[in-house]
């Protein structure tokens, strides 16, 4: 097996030069540069990667912790934050919590061990103290720990106010509004703090239904929506927290033998990609997923960097109207 002694002798160089080149450090003419990886690979010299990470003392992976890969929001999420890492010179490490306090301590655990150069926490089931104390380049997305450690939101209250006014501006009287478990200390919690203002201030009929603890698990969601239409057969409008939930009341509306949007009108959130492949498409407060996985990756790497950045990231949403309002 070929070694970087090896490369440095077939280059006539150290192996001083040769790791400064494979590390990217310090002054390296292009020529030099060039000539070590044309050896590398005529010899088939791969790098040690766990060796460069312990002289490094971290390593080029950036731990990617959601709580649910299934979930078409995260799947998202997951697909641009690695697309961002790479183009960034990062690999990812995907850890799937399932909201599993003691899978994401684990999981945490594991990616210090392995010196990941930091981590990007989808998934918040621990107490606060346990992130402050990583001691390690970190983002929360739709979680903040403190003020110091940088934090990716969409604007929630403004998608919650859009969604619920679009409701009642299509004459809607009695909206459910569908959500997650909002003991969870979550800033998507204020979409329903949005939606409890705007009935209020409208005089309009209102219900709000929170899931359990483990907001992602599917098997709930069908109970959820039939027995809102059971018990509440003169609700007119559901703004559902994310498209998925949205999705399983147009099939309970269905099965209940409500229209669509004649008898209910319904929005949901996200705008992942699936929401305008339903029939009928649904409409949904859109999240900027992408530029959340972007800047998710550019706060980490200006932690490593030691350069300023800003730790309240609050990005737009936008209403998307469809056929399901």
């Amino acid at each position: 097996m070929a070694t970087i002694h090896d490369v440095a002798s077939r280059a006539g160089l150290s192996v001083t030069t040769v790791s400064r080149v494979l590390n990217n450090r310090g002054y390296i003419s292009e020529a030099t540069r060039k000539k070590v990886f044309e050896i590398m690979d005529e010899i088939g010299y791969q790098p040690n990667e766990i060796a460069r990470s312990l002289l490094r003392k971290q390593s080029n992976i950036i731990g990617l912790i959601i709580p649910n890969v299934s979930h078409p929001f995260f799947g998202e999420l997951a697909d641009h934050v690695e697309d961002f890492a790479y183009q960034s010179g990062y690999k990812i490490l995907l850890c799937n919590s399932q909201m599993d306090p003691v899978k994401e301590k684990d999981y945490i655990e594991m990616l210090k061990r392995n010196r990941v150069a930091g981590i990007i926490m989808g998934s918040h089931t621990l107490d606060v103290d346990f992130y402050r104390n990583l001691h390690s380049p970190i983002v929360t997305i739709d979680r903040q720990i403190d003020n110091e450690i940088p934090f990716i939101a969409s604007d929630n209250y403004l998608g919650g106010q859009l969604a619920t006014e679009l409701l009642i501006r299509s004459g809607c009287r009695k909206i459910a509004h569908v959500c997650g478990n909002l003991e969870l200390d979550l800033l998507a919690n204020k979409r329903s703090d949005a939606f409890a203002d705007i009935v209020e201030k409208f005089g309009i009929q209102h219900i709000t239904i929170q899931t359990d603890m483990n907001v992602f698990d599917q098997l709930q969601y069908k109970g959820i929506i039939d027995r809102l239409l059971e018990e509440h057969p003169d609700v007119d409008g559901i703004f559902a927290t994310s498209d998925i939930i949205a999705a399983f009341a147009v099939k309970g509306c269905h099965r209940a033998g409500k229209r669509v949007p004649e008898d209910v009108r319904i929005v949901g959130y996200d705008d992942v990609n699936a929401a305008s492949w339903m029939i009928p498409e649904i409409t949904s407060v859109k999240q900027p997923i992408a530029e959340i996985g972007r800047l998710a990756v550019e706060l980490i790497r200006k932690q490593i960097d030691g350069e300023p950045f800003t730790a309240a990231n609050v990005l737009p949403v936008e209403l998307k109207e469809r056929s399901t309002s």
